[in-house]
């Protein structure tokens, strides 16, 4: 009787082992960066300037924008990060920043203000050229009409570069 539950106990862990070494050789991989790059093919990514086109212009928002979508790529893959002439590239402009007064009280004046940046982005893929796109983005906030529009920029401009550059690197790395 001793004999028969050593045996089960044996047998039990020899079971669970072979799930455990099994279960390691197939495993799934999850990236958590949600890229789906192939990095033996794909090494480097351009990132051009961009410039700003738009009729309001903001002179800090170019560099910032151009600054930020490099480092969404630099913290998200192993691509090598270029100024021109990588694997994949990036380029575009800043078409619009525009301010339209929103949400009109009762004596006609506006009580909100939105601003809209939107971004004009060229995608190249030289290795997979069925990837390459030409696609604009948009993005807006809206902040309280009785503030002035220098005292928000800065932080309204930080959300909405950050949605852009989001949606960017999701259209050419990520493909959700």
């Amino acid at each position: 009787m001793i004999r028969m539950a050593l045996l089960l106990k044996v047998a039990k862990l020899l079971f669970l082992a072979f799930i455990v070494v099994a279960g390691n050789s197939c495993s799934i991989s999850y990236k958590f960066n949600g890229a789906s790059i192939d990095y033996t093919k794909i090494r480097s990514i351009s990132i051009a300037d961009f410039q700003n086109t738009a009729t309001l212009v903001y002179a800090p928002l170019a560099q910032t924008f151009s600054e930020k979508l490099r480092d969404v790529y630099s913290k998200s893959t192993r691509l090598q990060i270029l100024k021109k002439s990588g694997d994949l590239q990036i380029e575009g402009e800043i078409v619009g920043y525009e301010l339209t007064p929103m949400a009109i009280t009762a004596n006609t004046y506006a009580s909100q203000t939105k601003l809209t940046m939107t971004v004009n982005v060229r995608f190249i893929n030289v290795k997979n050229p069925e990837e390459d796109f030409e696609k604009k983005y948009t993005a807006y906030q809206t902040f309280d009409s009785s503030t002035l529009l220098t005292d928000v920029q800065d932080e309204l401009n930080e959300t909405m570069i950050s949605d852009i550059t989001d949606n960017i690197y999701n259209d050419t790395v990520a493909k959700w």
